[in-house]
């Protein structure tokens, strides 16, 4: 078992205490908190890995210094399982994930459904718990970040890419369909997530990390026949460039007749959450989606060029964090 995080307080308490029982050896990596999550894993007897503070954190790079050493540690082990440090794993997830891989060698990998914990707090939670829900169950292209992966399949493709700074599940996943493993989703609940997203700004930041996120990953996989978030891109360049730049370009030419492409986008919210709803989702839960569908690709966009200018200026990419640090409850000092 490997569990990343940082600074996520009082979270991964409740992630490391759902695990701890489930796995054989759990390998805790901290990425430089400054809370006491590095002093909570020890005091629960959880092998911790601290990375190098000269070296740019990403979630990958923590995931493959999690895995090296838990084969340092366990060199038979045959399955991992990575969790991310604001999740608790839900009862049977694991036992029916690793039932599924043992029985079909075809499989490399299984995962199963995220739940957001708080999804009424916040309208932004509430559009990561359909996010988490949105992929259908059965073989699927890729997983998330609560997985069970074969050790073998994933020794085989050299692990994560460290320089992904997000979707790095996605761009690990195609390459170890690739390699010619089949990924399942299994029909049952894996986690409980806690996004804890409150603010407009946290919202910004995440899905600009995820604009970034298609950059990268189809820079690395955008041939054919995968074409890995080709469409993606395509989206976003319309939708959070071409789209409000025409209509704010050709407004004074047209006698503000091209503002009424701005009107586009609401037609966008009605129609993503009309779909949605006929997914089986509530209203609410498909309005706060169509919402956030329609206008992140505005931040998406700002993403997007990030990469691009990182790459031209042949510099790598720096994590975009959209969390600040959690207290660390019970255990923490006033004012710590």
């Amino acid at each position: 078992m490997v569990v990343i995080g940082r600074n996520e307080g009082e979270r991964l308490i409740r992630a490391l205490d759902s695990v701890r029982h489930r796995a054989h050896t759990v390998v805790y990596v901290d990425s430089g908190s400054t809370d006491r999550s590095v002093a909570e894993a020890q005091a629960r007897d959880v092998i911790v890995v601290d990375l190098d503070l000269t070296r740019p954190f990403t979630a990958a790079r923590a995931r493959n210094a999690g895995f090296a050493r838990l084969r340092e540690v366990t060199p038979t082990v045959e399955f991992v399982v990575f969790i991310d440090g604001d999740c608790e794993v839900l009862d049977g997830w694991i036992e029916a994930c690793v039932t599924a891989l043992r029985n079909d060698p075809d499989l490399v990998a299984a995962c199963g459904y995220r739940r957001e914990r708080y999804p009424e707090r916040s309208v932004f939670n509430r559009v990561c718990d359909v996010e988490w829900r949105f992929p259908p169950a059965g073989i699927t292209p890729a997983f998330g970040g609560d997985v069970v992966i074969r050790a073998a399949a994933l020794a085989a493709v050299g692990g994560y890419d460290e320089k992904v700074i997000a979707a790095e599940d996605d761009e690990v996943s195609l390459r170890l369909r690739k390699a010619g493993g089949l990924i399942l989703r299994l029909d049952l609940e894996s986690t409980l997530h806690d996004a804890n997203i409150t603010k407009f700004g946290q919202w910004w930041k995440r899905a600009k990390r995820c604009g970034h996120a298609y950059g990268q990953v189809s820079g690395l996989h955008g041939a054919p026949p995968e074409s890995h978030f080709v469409d993606d891109v395509r989206r976003v360049w319309i939708w959070g460039l071409i789209v409000p730049a025409s209509a704010v370009g050709l407004a004074l030419p047209t006698g503000g007749l091209a503002l009424l492409l701005l009107l586009l986008y609401p037609i966008r919210v009605v129609r993503i959450t009309r779909d949605t709803r006929r997914r089986g989702f509530s209203e609410a839960d498909s309005r706060a989606w169509g919402w956030s569908c329609a206008f992140s690709k505005v931040p998406e966009l700002f993403g997007l060029l990030q990469y691009h200018r990182n790459r031209l200026r042949r510099r790598d990419s720096q994590i975009i964090e959209y969390k600040g640090a959690a207290t660390t409850g019970r255990t923490s000092k006033p004012g710590a």
